[in-house]
């Protein structure tokens, strides 16, 4: 069961972890914009993606949060790299590390936090006890409120690599039995075969989707605080 999760280690090269070199990949396939009248068909894509997100993402916040596009968008696009640069094969995926995702998830959400506490006191405090609550439960409630607040950015990080790491087994397993039943059964190895090129499709649009709920839980936390 320990070479199942070798792919999960960071590979090293001289004893040097090369996880770095894997989160600077996703950005060498981002293309710079030029001052050309014209753009390339990619850059006018990647443009035309990233402005239709920072709308769709800041439409419902205040105007102050409207300083947070930059930093969101390239968080997004960090993610979305890292993570679709891990389903190539002889990659490795750092976002499947839950040290790198809770180094993601916990400073961003307490920067929203201590934005809350800094521009609207009052109303950030007030999250912790919800209106019309009776005063037997008061104590009882912002308990549970606080333990909910903290919980955010372990779950933000927690989501993130257990979907990833789930993704990535499921896909080696897949694989062993299709090389497996090559010499037993030709019929249930391209079944299996088949069930991998699924899984595949499955797990690109599992890495898209995660990136992007990791942003949209954020970009709710900072709407509470602004």
């Amino acid at each position: 069961m320990t070479s199942l999760f070798d792919q999960f280690s960071s590979p090293t090269f001289l004893g040097i972890p090369l996880i770095l070199l894997a989160m600077l990949a996703p950005w060498l396939f981002f293309t710079a914009s030029t001052n050309r009248w014209s753009s390339n068909r990619l850059i006018s894509i990647q443009t035309i993606f990233m402005n239709s997100f920072t709308k769709h993402i800041l439409q419902p916040m205040n105007p102050s949060a409207y300083k947070w596009a930059f930093l969101l968008t390239t968080t997004l696009m960090f993610i979305l790299g890292m993570n679709l640069l891990g389903l190539l094969p002889y990659t490795f995926t750092p976002t499947t590390q839950l040290s790198l995702n809770l180094g993601l998830a916990i400073p961003l959400w307490l920067s929203t936090v201590l934005i809350g506490l800094r521009n609207q006191p009052s109303a950030s405090l007030g999250h912790l006890l919800p209106e019309g609550t009776p005063p037997i439960l008061i104590p009882i409630l912002i308990i549970i409120e606080t333990i909910s607040l903290f919980i955010r950015p372990i779950a933000l990080g927690v989501r993130l690599t257990a979907n990833l790491t789930a993704g990535h087994l499921l896909i080696q397993l897949v694989s062993q039995a299709t090389l497996a039943m090559l010499t037993v059964s030709m019929t249930v190895s391209l079944l299996a075969f088949s069930t991998l090129v699924l899984l595949t499709i499955l797990e690109i649009a599992v890495a898209m989707i995660q990136a992007y709920v990791f942003i949209l839980l954020l970009s709710l936390y900072l709407q509470e605080n602004t």
